[in-house]
């Protein structure tokens, strides 16, 4: 049965240009078009959802907005023959929590084109400890393969590594059978990143570059970059030779500063990795492996589980670069 209204996590603008948030009651009508309701279950805290609740001009194109570029529920109401009701979905990327209200809500309307359905090995809960950190591992995981990278090929690199993506990167390829090399600046979670597979843990120093040379050492076979900036430049001239690096991050800049060395002497493939868009076929193909050979048992502590009424406050820890892990929204209590 469709409600009359839902509750979500609303972002909007005052009069005078602040922006506020707060948990809100709004009518189902608000709802964006598309053929396809959904109960949600669970959602999911991202970098991009973090920057959205702040009301980022580059994350939120019109107000009120709901962030959430991760949902995952049941079907309630459906005219698409692709989905019935009672059918457990995921739906990621697109415009999801961006150009149009997201995850962060008991209930998402979205174009049957932008829905998964759940592999049957996997739980709801389970489909948004990973979320689009996980799709994005993933991607990265099989760019490396596609590559030719093996077990047998080396170290590789994974930089963020106490992030969502870069710490679910770890554990699907510790599962693989790959060497892993964690690269982060929190010191107090280099343990941890032992337990999720890594072999060995260095600090953001081991990238620090400031010889300015056009090739470095070649130490990894490859590696999976989501941070970008300085420290992928100098992962690139670190790359041993026909290495690949997937790349899927900004956060500490989108300048690249190197030269054209790496690509032409030593035959290193930069692979930019999409999540938001990503082609069906893949989309489908990607959440299957997630729920089979590439699925991860991780510890205890690695997700958080919070309210909307909670959100707000993760979402500012985020942004500090506070977190670890992965944090699951449940829009409705229990």
């Amino acid at each position: 049965m469709v409600p009359d209204s839902f509750s979500c996590y609303l972002v909007h603008k005052t009069d005078n240009d602040r922006i506020e948030s707060a948990v809100a009651q709004r009518p189902i009508r608000d709802l964006p078009p598309g053929n396809v309701l959904i109960q949600v279950a669970y959602s999911s805290l991202n970098f991009k959802d973090a920057m959205a609740a702040q009301g980022h001009p580059g994350i939120v194109k019109r107000f009120p907005h709901v962030p959430g570029i991760d949902a995952a529920g049941t079907v309630i109401a459906s005219e698409s023959s692709a989905f019935n009701v009672g059918d457990r979905v995921i739906a990621t990327g697109h415009e999801l929590g961006v150009e149009r209200w997201g995850g962060w809500a008991e209930y998402v309307r979205v174009p049957a084109a932008w829905v998964v359905p759940l592999p049957e090995s996997m739980a709801l809960e389970e489909s948004m400890v990973l979320g689009t950190a996980g799709f994005t591992a993933a991607q990265t995981v099989a760019s490396l393969i596609h590559h030719g990278i093996t077990p047998d090929s080396g170290e590789l690199m994974v930089t963020g590594a106490t992030g969502g993506v870069g710490s679910i990167v770890i554990q699907i390829l510790a599962k693989l059978g790959y060497q892993v090399v964690a690269l982060t600046g929190k010191q107090h979670r280099h343990q941890w990143l032992k337990r999720l597979g890594a072999a060995r843990v260095l600090g953001r120093d081991a990238l620090a570059d400031k010889g300015g040379r056009p090739l470095l050492s070649a130490q990894y076979a490859g590696a999976i970059d989501t941070v970008g900036g300085k420290p992928l430049a100098t992962l690139i001239k670190s790359i041993k030779y026909r290495g690949c690096v997937a790349c899927c991050g900004v956060v500490a800049g989108t300048d690249l500063p190197l030269t054209v060395y790496p690509f032409i002497l030593r035959g290193v493939t930069l692979d930019g990795i999409d999540s938001a868009w990503c082609p069906d076929y893949l989309r489908v193909s990607h959440w299957h492996r997630l729920a089979n050979e590439w699925r991860i048992q991780p510890p205890q502590d690695f997700a958080a589980r919070v309210s909307l009424d909670e959100v707000g406050k993760m979402a500012e820890r985020m942004l500090a670069g506070q977190i670890t892990g992965r944090i699951v929204v449940r829009p409705v209590g229990d």
